[in-house]
């Protein structure tokens, strides 16, 4: 989750989350002893029917599902064509051709110890006359990206003052208004769910509970006016590209059909990430992600650590294995629970790669000297082949990237949810930014390398690096106005040269990418359509 090219300076930055039972009664009469000639007994009451079973297993409904909201397409564009940001959705996804009804959805998954627990969804339904938006449709299972705050609900996505508004907006707007059924979850451990943490980046957890999700959605869509037409997308972005990857691997090792996937600016490769980080490549997000992962871990394997103060700071420590997911993160800084930059020491060894990654090392850090000398060690004397630096040198043709048998146990789990492990059968598209300072856009580079080492057709998979502007193909577009509106944002911003490429940085991964990237998988999935695969 870092930048991938040490000659592009990462700059200063600033703020970037019933049963019912029914019970049959059988009677019968008594015949009359008085009378001479007992008539033949009546033949015996069937067995009353067993009372039906609960569905409370993994993937069930909890309740019907509510009416979160519903537009109409005219309304819908009216409402995009109100703001600037909605202008620039409305410019990269299109006119909406269908209106959305959303859902809101409440089903059954699991968390990382397999414990049973509950989670949330949206469910944005087609509606109206174009061709495009009735009859059976395309269904498409998207997760969403990294955020810190717990009462993410991408069912409420049409509320300007949520946290899952501007990503469910562009969700709607790219997927569902232009005639596709999309299955939405909020994750284990934020909105409704019971689930006092999140599962962040256990890939085994995240498959399962998107696939919890999408079963649960397909039970009511016959009430709420979906027809399923029996092609299946699978997509998502950051954080979201990675559950994405995870949930095509459960589809695939359940036997269950997907057309295609689209895991978009993903950490798939999440141990080269981590292994960067504490080599001197720290992200940018990352005294967010490093205590979102080392709780996740530890909730799934119970080693990365003995007390938090093992890892973190004494004034962090107490609390952080509770801390997230539960406010902003603007909250989360200006109340002095996480440092907004400071993952390192000052003066830490080792130290940072590039003097412009220097913000991620400072006074009031978060992870303590101890643990990276530690975690540095490690490295050393267990590498794992295929996350060598400088990324340049990263062997992407290698089969067998994870050969390596780390001591501690955050890298254990790194290495046990890295997503090179297996290899799909249907096609794929990895979309991201080269110069993307959150999650290094080498990780979908390792990942295709591991992918095409591992015999993978180079004609399933396909790679779209928004920054290859000269590049001609079906994504050009994408990448032409990518460069547009990097170029428009450093114009309208008001400061120095070297201000106007930090707005850019700062927008890059969390604003820029996003919807050319989803726009991009659009297009992807519909040729995939339109090729009839």
């Amino acid at each position: 989750m870092q930048k991938q090219h040490l000659s592009t300076p990462l700059r200063h930055a600033a703020a970037l989350a019933g049963l019912a039972l029914l019970l049959a009664a059988c009677g019968g009469s008594d015949g009359d002893s008085s009378v001479a000639v007992t008539p033949p007994a009546p033949p015996p009451a069937p067995a009353p029917a067993p009372p039906p079973v609960a569905d409370t297993g993994r993937g069930s409904v909890v309740a019907p599902p509510e009416q979160a909201a519903k537009l109409s397409a005219a309304d819908f564009t009216a409402s995009l064509q109100g703001s600037a940001q909605g202008g620039a959705v409305l410019q990269v996804a299109g006119t909406p051709k269908c209106g959305v009804d959303t859902r809101y959805l409440e089903y059954r998954t699991i968390g990382a110890k397999n414990e049973a627990t509950n989670a949330t969804a949206a469910v944005m339904v087609p509606t109206g006359t174009d061709a495009a938006c009735s009859g059976k449709r395309p269904v498409l299972l998207y997760a969403h990206g990294t955020t810190a705050d717990r009462s993410y609900n991408l069912a409420k996505w049409t509320d300007s003052t949520q946290a899952a508004a501007g990503e469910g907006l562009l969700v709607a707007a790219t997927f569902a208004a232009q005639g596709f059924i999309v299955v939405a979850p909020n994750y284990a451990g934020y909105d409704k769910s019971t689930l006092p943490y999140h599962p962040y980046l256990n890939g085994d957890q995240q498959g399962k509970d998107m696939v919890d999700a999408l079963t649960a959605a397909r039970k009511t869509f016959a009430t709420i006016g979906a027809s399923d037409a029996g092609t299946l997308f699978v997509s998502g972005y950051s954080q979201g590209g990675y559950v994405a990857m995870a949930a095509h691997r459960e589809l695939q090792a359940t036997g269950q059909a997907v057309t295609a996937s689209a895991p978009l600016s993903a950490p798939s490769a999440i141990s080269l990430l981590t292994d960067y980080t504490f080599q001197g490549w720290p992200a940018l997000g990352a005294t967010l992600f490093v205590p979102l992962l080392s709780t996740s871990w530890q909730q799934q394997f119970g080693n990365v650590y003995a007390t938090p103060a093992d890892v973190y700071e004494a004034a962090y420590a107490t609390g952080i294995d509770t801390l997230l997911p539960s406010l902003s993160p603007n909250t989360l800084f200006s109340s002095g629970k996480l440092p907004q930059l400071a993952l390192f020491p000052a003066g830490a060894s080792p130290g940072p790669v590039d003097p412009s990654l220097s913000i991620f090392y400072g006074a009031n850090n978060l992870v303590r000297q101890s643990y990276l000398t530690q975690a540095a060690g490690d490295i050393q004397a267990n590498p794992c082949p295929g996350n060598a630096l400088p990324p340049t040198l990263v062997s992407l043709g290698t089969a067998t990237p994870l050969g390596c048998t780390p001591s501690t146990g955050f890298r254990k789990a790194a290495v046990a949810n890295d997503l090179r492990n297996w290899t799909p059968t249907r096609p794929v598209l990895m979309c991201g930014g080269a110069n993307d300072p959150t999650v290094n856009f080498v990780s979908t580079r390792a990942t295709l390398g591991y992918f095409l080492a591992k015999g993978v057709p180079s004609a399933a998979l396909t790679m779209v690096d928004l920054e290859e502007s000269a590049a001609s193909d079906a994504y050009a577009p994408a990448r032409a106005g990518f460069a547009q509106a990097k170029a428009s944002l450093a114009a309208n911003t008001v400061g120095t040269p070297s201000e106007k490429a930090q707005a850019v940085t700062l927008a890059y991964h969390g604003s820029l990418v996003p919807p050319f990237c989803l726009a991009t998988a659009r297009g992807f999935f519909q040729g995939v359509l339109a090729a009839g695969s």
